[in-house]
């Protein structure tokens, strides 16, 4: 009989989440679409009550499962302190789009494409990630910079804005003049800064189990080599012992 791991915030946790897993995923969906069709379609109407609506319903949708979970989980101080960023995608509506990011590690392709499953996943992450972040900083930038006077005022300005700023280029073209347009600077700067670090290390670790299988590689090829030698010497050395033993019988038969 195998017996199961228990769960680190106990099992009734561990139930609400995998019942609730997909309505989130689809809350997050829901999210970013209500927010993209509003950003991209101004002013009031039909689309924008609907809109309206929904960005409600995820909020409501997100903050029912953050105190839910925080009631189940035991210990909850350490579920508290572990799961800051879920109290934040309920503070900080843009950041809810990220939960999408429960989507991608199931894409198991890349785990064959890239290598280790750890390292496939961390990359299949990061890259999900950098898409989703420049995506809602965009719109959030458009969101808040188009109604303050500042300059960035389309679509396309806030996607560059976005792709120069998590990359820390920073050309200084767009600048966010609002309070609330800086402190999503500010966030995008530091996802750029985290996201460039995790492809880094990765990178890193392929390149140096690259580098080591090479070198063991090399060894193999030098050992086995070696060995090669090694028998064909011996085999050479046996010819030469049967010889001398063929020599020495004949010698003694020529004095007998």
């Amino acid at each position: 009989m195998t017996l199961m791991p228990p769960e680190p915030y106990g099992p009734r946790i561990a139930r609400w989440e995998r019942a609730t897993e997909w309505v989130m995923v689809g809350g997050g969906v829901a999210f970013l679409l209500a927010y993209s069709l509003q950003q991209l379609t101004p002013g009031g109407g039909i689309v924008a009550a609907v809109c309206g609506v929904v960005l409600a319903a995820t909020w409501v949708a997100f903050g029912v499962d953050y105190i839910v979970r925080l009631v189940l989980a035991r210990p909850r101080g350490r579920w508290f302190l572990r799961h800051l960023f879920d109290l934040a995608t309920v503070i900080v509506p843009v950041l809810r789009p990220l939960r999408l990011l429960r989507l991608v590690v199931l894409l198991e392709v890349m785990h064959r494409s890239v290598g280790s499953r750890l390292r496939g996943t961390i990359i299949v992450y990061a890259s999900g990630a950098t898409v989703l972040l420049i995506w809602t900083a965009a719109l959030a930038i458009l969101d808040v910079e188009s109604d303050g006077g500042g300059d960035i005022r389309t679509l396309s300005e806030a996607v560059w804005w976005a792709i120069v700023t998590v990359t820390t280029v920073g050309y200084g073209d767009y600048v966010p003049v609002t309070a609330a347009g800086r402190f999503i600077a500010v966030a995008l700067m530091t996802g750029g800064i985290a996201l460039i670090g995790v492809v880094t290390a990765s990178l890193s670790s392929w390149i140096l189990e690259r580098v080591d299988a090479a070198g063991k590689g090399r060894a193999e090829s030098a050992r086995d080599e070696d060995q090669r030698e090694l028998r064909e010497g011996i085999a050479a050395a046996r010819d030469e012992i049967r010889a001398l033993r063929d020599e020495i019988r004949s010698l003694r038969g020529d004095e007998g």
